[in-house]
């Protein structure tokens, strides 16, 4: 597998001489070809279909967990091996217990090497079947190291009273109830609290409806954490007569298990009182709420051991599902007439979480895979599960790298003040952020004392305060953390796990910022991610520029399957009028990514990202509810595309370039789209938008000839309300290859855009000085150098001229970029990076 190749040559203060793209050969002794990145039918699967990890895998983490495809679990149980030594001697083997789920931790750190792992069914019986073939695999001196203790240790831990659910507090629950009416939020604590006290919970029970159990749930919420901190015996009482309700109107099979959700909200508004009133509370209650809880946990427990290991990311099971779960065989670990059974929930539980959390388990990038607008769903999942295990481990969960990077990767990726930069269902609905993810910042600067977090919610002091699900925490918490901007932060950031890149150009300073987002990922779309491969956002002060277009008002209705998820709705192209699918199949990949102080690009391939109709049963069952069949007219479908390779390169402080490389093998029509909150001017290859917060200019450039159109009407609209928006679309008709070179330039309304001019291979913009070959029949090169500062970037195979010597390439068609980083001048050079992956054939 071809790895990143970063060759750097620290050249000194010199200036570099301007050159242009040369047709004559390159001189023997230069680049080499770089072997090519390697294009399976996904990189990820849904569910999971082979072993993992392999000698084909590159590991995200020392140890990795092993885990077997649920479909090659054909007995009770499953036993693991591992070894270094292939044939498995006792005396140097890792052996499991014989164990319900598809997953072995082996919770030590495994020396760098080769290692083989093998499996084997055992019945009911305890007959054990042959073992598997050994499966080899390879950890690396430079594999991010993240060990978690062995159940065994963490079960040493577990505390046998009650109140439980938050026993990490302990420790200082005593001084802040000592202090809790003098804290900025104890008001805010106390409203939540005396509106969960009037409320009529005859009525919200009965009839059953799960927004009144989701209702009942937040209010058992708010009344623990008040009574936990107050000690005040109203609160109490009204928890007891919540109990009593429930349990005399106990709930059928079909209202319990209609919706996880709500199964789980049930299961806290029971788990809650339970918890905070245990001593309190007769034997026969306790045996009736134990009851109660033990279904939805046996139920769930069947369904969903040895799949969740396997599945990708069951969005609502890591948003809320699998902490209540967790919290229920928690407080039920240690009664006699569930104590067996709810260990080993426990334990699948716990295990669950080393293999595969906290963002799926194969994304270290502190980056949400699910798309930025979904992140907040899933923070008190993400806050809660690492407090309690580290305090009952007495290890540090929030040493995995995801945690280490999420304070950086949340700043990035949703500036303060700001609207998201990222991607995914929802990522349009919020002008600035929201207070939970300024919660989760808070949470980050307390525990870590990372410097991006503490920035970042001294932005958002004002949303911390306003959050509900942290507050026990800060309340119990005091603390203060570093609130200045970390002045060592790069203007780009890479999310290599994830496939995005982010780029800034005034990151502490939203009015200024230009910020760039560009997406190409292994995991395709589906999920709460859409058919945006090779697509990028673009907000100038924190506005939308160029930006995704459609609104999530519904997971799958027609607006969203046609004008929200399809590729038509991004900045992005389609192929004789399809875009990509709805698959895990329909996937990018982030091949380079580098920047300096001048200069910041990435290189996205979408060359697999059309491969025809989606055919996950969800997807098929939303279109024909929709009312909508996968052809062509309609968008869907395959197409003879070969090659879409896009460069996003950002000349700080205000010029974008794009740069894309199209092949098919026969002619076709590519549609080039961009989307804007307003609408475009047109005169001929220059398109021109007056945002809110400034003027973006397009100018496009091609040796194949294009006709621009325009509209602000969707394809579906969205029900009356929602304002239109505006769709451009540059048709390059009959062409089975060819270049587009497209300059962006982005100024506040106070200032002109520059003219960019085409003299046969050279525009110029400026200071900046463009040389690209647009003729698609001969070698891609695009090169641009800077009249007053030394800078290049250079794509393609010349060698690089300096006024100090010559850069001799490394290999073809590599990206080059000379610029200041860390502080002095110097030269990367990058190929291609085969993406990490969770599966390979």
């Amino acid at each position: 597998m071809m790895k990143m190749n970063f060759l750097y040559w620290t050249l000194g203060c010199f200036c570099l001489l301007g050159y242009a793209c040369a047709d004559e050969e390159v001189p023997a002794a230069s680049p080499e070809e770089a072997q090519e990145v390697e294009m399976p039918e996904a990189w990820h699967d849904k569910i999971r279909t082979q072993p993992y990890p392999k000698l084909s895998n590159e590991l995200y983490l020392n140890p990795p967990p092993l885990i077997v495809p649920q479909s090659l679990k054909t007995g009770a149980f499953l036993q693991f091996a591992l070894s270094q030594d292939v044939g498995f001697p006792e005396a140097s083997t890792q052996l499991s217990e014989q164990q319900e789920w598809c997953m072995f931790n082996p919770h030590v750190k495994l020396v760098p090497g080769r290692w083989f792992w093998r499996y084997r069914n055992v019945a009911e019986d305890g007959k054990e079947e042959v073992w598997s073939e050994p499966i080899e695999f390879e950890v690396k001196e430079e594999t991010p190291v993240f060990v978690t203790p062995a159940f065994d240790d963490f079960r040493q831990g577990l505390p046998l009273r009650h109140p439980r659910l938050y026993c990490f507090l302990d420790p200082k629950i005593d001084e802040a109830r000592r202090h809790v009416t003098s804290h900025e939020e104890y008001q805010a604590l106390k409203n939540r609290a005396e509106s969960a006290l009037q409320a009529d919970y005859e009525s919200l029970i009965v009839p059953y409806s799960a927004s009144h159990m989701e209702t009942v749930a937040a209010n058992v919420e708010y009344l623990y954490q008040a009574f936990h901190l107050t000690q005040r015996g109203d609160y109490a009482r009204k928890m007891e007569e919540i109990l009593n309700v429930l349990l005399e109107h106990p709930f059928t099979d079909t209202e319990l298990f209609a919706e996880n959700f709500a199964s789980t909200d049930i299961a806290y508004s029971f788990l809650a009182p339970y918890d905070m009133l245990y001593d309190k509370l007769g034997t026969d209650v306790r045996s009736r709420v134990e009851e109660q809880l033990w279904r939805v946990a046996t139920y769930y427990f069947d369904a969903y051991c040895g799949m969740q290991e396997n599945h990708i990311f069951d969005n609502h099971f890591w948003q809320q599902n699998m902490r209540v779960l967790f919290q229920i065989a928690f407080c039920l670990y240690d009664k006699s007439e569930y104590v067996a059974r709810a260990l080993r929930m426990l334990t699948y539980y716990y295990e669950l979480w080393t293999a595969r959390a906290p963002a799926s388990g194969f994304n270290r990038d502190g980056a949400w895979i699910n798309g930025t607008g979904y992140f907040e769903a899933n923070v008190r999942t993400l806050f809660y599960m690492p407090m309690l295990l580290s305090y009952v481990s007495r290890a540090d969960f929030l040493q995995h790298p995801w945690y280490q990077q999420a304070g950086q990767s949340m700043v990035y990726s949703w500036p303060s003040s700001s609207k998201s930069a990222g991607f995914g269902d929802g990522s349009e609905k919020r002008e600035e952020p929201g207070r939970q993810r300024a919660a989760f910042a808070d949470f980050l600067a307390r525990e870590t004392g990372d410097a991006y977090a503490g920035w970042y919610a001294g932005e958002c002091q004002k949303d911390v305060v306003q959050d509900v699900e942290l507050r026990l925490y800060r309340m119990v918490n005091p603390a203060t953390y570093a609130t200045d901007f970390p002045a060592s932060a790069p203007k780009l950031k890479w999310y290599k796990d994830i496939g995005e890149v982010v780029m800034h150009s005034n990151l502490a300073s939203t009015e200024n910022n230009l910020s760039l987002a560009f997406r190409s990922s292994t995991f395709g779309s589906g999920s709460h991610t859409l058919a945006d491969q090779n697509s990028f956002n673009l907000l100038y002060g924190g506005k939308e520029v160029y930006y995704h277009t459609g609104y999530y008002l519904n997971f799958s209705d027609a607006h969203n399957l046609m004008s929200y998820r399809h590729t038509r709705a991004h900045n992005s192209i389609l192929v004789d009028g399809i875009g990509q699918p709805f698959s895990t199949e329909g996937y990018g990949m982030l091949l380079r990514a580098a920047g300096g102080e001048h200069i910041g690009y990435c290189l996205g391939d979408a060359s697999h990202a059309y491969c025809g109709i989606s055919e996950d049963p969800m997807w098929i069952e939303s279109f024909q509810k929709a009312g909508i069949e996968q052809t062509p007219e309609n968008g869907f479908g395959e197409t003879p595309l070969t090659k879409y390779r896009r460069q996003m390169i950002m000349l700080y402080p205000d010029i974008v370039l794009i740069y894309d490389e199209l092949e098919a093998s026969h002619p076709v029509r590519w549609d080039w789209l961009l989307h804007s909150p307003v609408q475009f001017g047109i005169d001929k290859n220059v398109f021109t938008s007056h945002v809110e917060t400034g003027v973006a200019v397009a100018q496009m450039f091609s040796d194949a000839t294009f006709e621009v159109s325009q509209t602000d009407q969707f394809v579906v609209p969205p029900r009356e309300g929602y304002p239109n928006q505006w769709h451009l679309t540059a048709a390059f008709s009959n062409n089975s290859a060819c270049r587009i070179l497209t300059v962006v330039q982005i100024k506040n309304s106070e200032e002109e855009a520059l003219p960019a001019t085409r003299d046969g291979s050279c525009i110029t913009c400026g200071d900046w000085t463009i040389y690209v070959n647009l003729d698609p029949s001969s070698a891609e090169c695009l090169q641009v150098t800077n009249a007053t500062v030394p800078v290049v970037y250079s794509y393609g195979s010349d060698n690089v001229q300096t006024d100090s010597g010559v850069y001799l390439r490394q290999f073809r068609g590599s990206s080059v970029l000379y610029d200041e980083i860390d502080g002095q001048y110097q030269v990367v050079e990058q190929i291609d990076q085969s993406p990490m992956s969770s599966r390979r054939g």
